[in-house]
C-alpha cells in the first residue's frame, strides 16, 4: 500500500485538493458545506453522500501521503 502512495507525485494530490476538493469555489465548497451536514447529523441524502465522498477523496489521499513521507523517508 506504501509503494502506491509513493508512486503519486504530490503535486497531483495538492491540484486535485485544490481543484475538485474546493469545487465549487461560491459560495462555499462542497466539502465544507457537505461536512456541516455531517456534523449536524442532516447528511440523508444519497447525492449528499456521494458529495462528501467525491470531494472528500483528494483531501484524505493528501493527508495519507502526508503521514507516509517520513516513514518512507526513515527507511531508505
Amino acid at each position: 500500500m506504501r509503494s502506491l502512495f509513493n508512486r503519486i507525485p504530490l503535486s497531483i494530490l495538492i491540484v486535485l485538493c485544490l481543484t475538485l476538493g474546493l469545487a465549487p469555489f461560491t459560495p462555499e465548497p462542497h466539502l465544507w458545506e457537505k461536512l456541516k451536514m455531517l456534523v449536524a447529523g442532516e447528511l440523508t441524502e444519497l447525492l449528499d453522500i456521494f458529495d462528501l465522498l467525491l470531494h472528500g477523496t483528494p483531501w484524505l489521499l493528501l493527508i495519507i501521503k502526508l503521514l507516509l513521507i517520513p516513514k518512507s523517508k526513515a527507511e531508505e
